[in-house]
């Protein structure tokens, strides 16, 4: 986005459709930070029982790996809504308005599939542990459909910010890629 753009990034106008899912993924960014704060904690935690106290630890470590993973996967529409995600706007740049516009609704629509495909076999996943019981092979054992659950909704989440972002589009309540229109 350039810095003389009057769009903010994410921009949802008075559409209570944009406005909700906007709500959803600053939520899911809460989220996210949350779990980061508390894999930071766990792992000062784990430092201390380790070696200071001179004890083995049994959970710390797992849930860390889960809370980051979780993290990751919760920040995607947050970081989508923001913007944030890795772009490179030299070819929009040189295309005129509408090819900007028809070339973003192809990038959005490429996208909302691939993302749809990684939901539908994530919730596949997530179904199969919860329905075999699936634990993790630890001391802990935990149910590993607590964790993989990370995968239907932050993928869920990513896919409607991105639809949000289509609709967004298509309603002129944004502009292609957050540029200027000249």
């Amino acid at each position: 986005m350039s810095a003389s753009s009057s769009i903010a990034p994410g921009n949802v106008g008075d559409n209570r459709f944009l406005r909700l899912v906007s709500a959803l993924s600053i939520f899911a960014g809460w989220c996210s930070a949350a779990m980061i704060v508390s894999a930071v904690l766990i792992t000062c935690q784990m430092i201390f029982v380790r070696f200071v106290l001179n004890t083995s630890t049994i959970w710390q470590t797992e849930s860390v790996v889960y809370l980051m993973v979780g993290a990751t996967l919760f920040g995607l529409p947050y970081v989508q809504r923001l913007r944030g995600h890795v772009n490179v706007d030299l070819i929009p740049l040189t295309f005129a308005l509408r090819a900007r516009f028809w070339l973003n609704v192809v990038t959005l629509s490429m996208s909302i599939i691939i993302v749809a495909i990684i939901l539908y076999y994530g919730f596949e996943h997530w179904h199969l542990a919860w329905s075999k019981g699936w634990r993790s092979d630890t001391v802990w054992g935990v149910p590993l459909w607590i964790p993989y659950m990370a995968l239907p909704i932050g993928f869920g989440l990513f896919l409607l910010q991105l639809v949000a972002d289509m609709v967004a589009l298509v309603l002129k309540i944004d502009t292609p890629f957050g540029l200027d229109a000249g």
